[in-house]
């Protein structure tokens, strides 16, 4: 217990939970703006790994950092455009065409490694983000801008959403699909547009495992951070607030068990234990939480124009 207590109250276990909760939160944010809109999103593991590869190989080739954030939003997006097209146009099954974009976009990823490093026996790497070290903030100092970035898009989410006509009519195709198009808004466009732009978001989380976290890609790098943010979202009840929270929470469990696998701790029970500790105690806040969870009426329900 002592040596719990001495660990919490050291910064650097701090800094290593924002660290790891920062692709987690925009991961979440993507997905919870997705579902807000009546769209389940699947794809998110996938979109992860195409977005830390593309901005990686962005940067690889001699761009800067932010043109490999901005290009890995690009491909988030146009992985997003493509589950649109899917779920919304053609209405077909969002579980199906979600697991399915995840497939091919890891599949893509994988051969384009292959095909760009074909002799390689280590991934090549490049200079990520610096820590903003000018910051007066100990753990924030710590982080680089794209934690600052993933915290500034909370509040900004949440203002969207709950605050302004944009927010209200993205809400309103996602609980009442013919309500808004009685009122003369195009629901096709609206679930697009939010499916676009979460995946955008989700783009972005894959790139800050190449361009701040690490220095390279490797294959499984995302490791199901993806799924977690589909169940992040669940504890939430699809506030960005709460995603925050929850994001901090698991992060906070996950460098837990790194730290007591680096102490004495780890003797005494077998590692798996403490690998398992942030998963298990997602499953248990998940099924706390989803309980009381309001979920949007129409997710995961097709709708057609004119229908009723």
């Amino acid at each position: 217990m002592t040596e719990i207590l001495e660990l919490l109250s050291a910064a650097p276990f701090w800094v290593a939970v924002l660290r790891i909760a920062t692709p987690l939160i925009f991961g979440t944010l993507g997905v919870l703006l997705c579902e807000r809109a009546g769209v389940l999103n699947l794809g998110v593991e996938g979109i992860m790994v195409a977005g830390a590869f593309a901005g990686w190989l962005t940067v690889y080739a001699g761009h800067g950092l932010w043109s490999g954030v901005l290009v890995a939003a690009a491909v988030g997006a146009l992985l997003g455009l493509l589950h649109a097209f899917l779920t919304v146009t053609l209405a077909l099954s969002q579980h199906v065409a979600g697991l399915g974009l995840t497939l091919l976009a890891t599949s893509l990823a994988s051969y384009a490694y292959r095909v760009s490093f074909p002799k390689v026996e280590r991934p090549p790497t490049i200079t990520p983000f610096e820590p903003l070290s000018a910051l007066p903030v100990p753990v924030l100092s710590e982080q680089t801008a794209l934690t600052l970035l993933a915290l500034g898009l909370v509040p900004l989410l949440a203002y969207l959403l709950h605050r302004t006509p944009l927010g209200l009519a993205i809400r309103m195709v996602g609980e009442n699909p013919a309500a808004a198009e009685g009122q003369g808004l195009s629901v096709a466009r609206l679930r697009t547009g939010a499916v676009v732009a979460g995946s955008a978001l989700m783009g972005v989380a894959g790139a800050f495992l190449t361009l701040s976290a690490f220095n390279a890609f490797y294959f499984n790098m995302v490791n199901g951070r993806g799924w977690v943010c589909v169940a992040l979202v669940v504890f939430a009840s699809w506030r960005p607030g709460k995603a925050l929270l929850g994001a901090l929470l698991f992060a906070f469990f996950d460098a837990l068990q790194l730290r007591l696998q680096q102490g004495g701790a780890v003797e005494a029970l077998p590692y798996q234990v403490w690998l398992m500790l942030p998963y298990a105690m997602a499953i248990v806040a998940l099924v706390v939480m989803a309980r009381r969870a309001a979920y949007p009426q129409a997710l995961m329900r097709p709708y057609r124009k004119g229908e009723r």
